[in-house]
């Protein structure tokens, strides 16, 4: 059940954003999406209900709060590696520009800041993910067409 909240500013929540948000999440299948404003953030998420049934959770916080630590399974040296570049959204990840082709980039290749590494697939919207500086690809942290989430480490430029 969505709580109505008061922000810093002292407006109250719009509740039509978080229905349409939830509306969005039953007709896309993702199991979450989060809006962020200045002043405060909304993620709104997926939890099982009894009986199979999936029902949208609502989670207000302000930007200024801590988020718990993420439950991945990789191990900690890849998920806090320097070179470590993670997923800016939630989605699915291709690795080669079209099925079949060549990946963009391969372990062992030197890449230059800028060079695409990979798209992220969101909301039916492909999102290219850039290399955030030059170096060489050491791993690759992810699978063809794997859904990832935000934040997960995909790949290490060293």
């Amino acid at each position: 059940m969505a709580k109505t909240s008061t922000s810093k500013s002292g407006k109250g929540l719009d509740h039509e954003l978080i229905r349409e948000l939830a509306e969005l999440l039953t007709e896309t299948g993702l199991s979450e999406i989060e809006i962020e404003q200045p002043d405060l953030r909304i993620r709104v998420a997926r939890n099982a209900a009894p009986a199979g049934m999936m029902q949208p959770a609502i989670s207000v916080a302000p930007v200024a709060a801590t988020s718990s630590a993420p439950t991945n399974t990789m191990p900690v040296e890849e998920a806090t590696h320097p070179g470590a570049v993670p997923s800016p959204m939630v989605g699915t990840v291709y690795l080669s520009p079209e099925p079949g082709a060549d990946p963009f980039v391969k372990v062992g290749e030197t890449v230059s800041e800028g060079h695409t590494l990979m798209i992220v697939e969101a909301m039916k919207t492909m999102n290219h993910i850039p290399a955030p500086r030059s170096g060489r690809i050491t791993s690759i942290l992810i699978e063809d067409q794997q859904p990832v989430e935000f934040g997960e480490p995909l790949l290490i430029i060293e």
